[in-house]
């Protein structure tokens, strides 16, 4: 019999022990925050109205990118149960805040650690994001205008092309016209030979001598007629004299009756 109850009464302690849970959560998990802002680390727990669990210790300390851990603050608490609230469950919610941040290397996870006598709970943690300024909405003016101008100038581009082809469809005969008419155009002159120089030309200075005796006297003539017949021979003489000289076949101061 005595077995028996030790056995019952071993039963209802490991009950009420079990019935006892504590815990610690961290919401919300993640944190945007401006340095100017700060940040608050937050830390609820969960403990039974009982008097073992209504003292504990809480811990705050921050784990940067590089895995390293810096402790930031801790504290003891000690909750008063309230009347009629023995062994029921409570929820405290606890904050530490951090203000103002150094720089954006505080980024990084915030934990909070609560310790009793016997049990240590740790909770998730809360990841911090540290920003030095805020959301600075963009300006697409520029964007903007050089998309159009690009747009512009393509379609100017592709404008033209199409005109350019339309006048050589619509228009090929204009345009062979217009191309032989360039060639013309743009060919060099010819070489045209110059003109035969005049038998003058060729005659030195006793030629011209001699034909300004003939016109000297042609214009002072003799009161003395010759012959027709005379004059005509004279002049066909005369031609056959100057006629070899014009076209270099004789030199001037050849004799004619060679």
């Amino acid at each position: 019999m005595a077995s028996a109850l030790k056995v019952i009464f071993l039963f209802l302690w490991l009950l009420q022990c079990g019935g006892a849970s504590v815990n610690v959560w961290q919401k919300p998990p993640i944190q945007v925050v401006l340095l100017e802002e700060g940040i608050s680390i937050p830390c609820t727990v969960i403990f039974p109205y009982m008097p073992k669990y209504t003292t504990f210790s809480i811990f705050y300390y921050w784990i940067n990118p590089l895995g390293q851990k810096t402790s930031i603050y801790s504290k003891l608490e000690s909750v008063t149960i309230p009347p009629g609230e023995e062994n029921k469950t409570a929820t405290v919610s606890y904050k530490h805040i951090i203000k103002p941040l150094e720089n954006t290397s505080s980024t990084g996870t915030y934990y909070c650690d609560v310790k009793w006598n016997n049990i240590h709970k740790m909770g998730k943690g809360v990841f911090v994001l540290a920003r030095g300024a805020g959301y600075v909405e963009t300006s697409y003016g520029w964007e903007v205008l050089i998309t159009f101008t690009v747009l512009l100038a393509a379609l100017s581009i592709a404008a033209t092309a199409l005109l350019l082809w339309k006048r050589k469809v619509l228009f090929p005969k204009r345009n062979q016209l217009n191309i032989l008419t360039q060639k013309v155009e743009t060919q060099p002159p010819s070489a045209v030979p110059p003109p035969p120089s005049p038998v003058y030309d060729c005659l030195d200075l006793q030629q011209v001598d001699v034909y300004s005796i003939l016109k000297d006297n042609t214009n002072n003539p003799s009161p003395r007629k010759s012959p027709p017949g005379k004059v005509r021979a004279e002049v066909l003489l005369l031609e056959s004299f100057l006629m070899p000289w014009a076209h270099g076949e004789r030199s001037p101061t050849e004799s004619p009756w060679h």
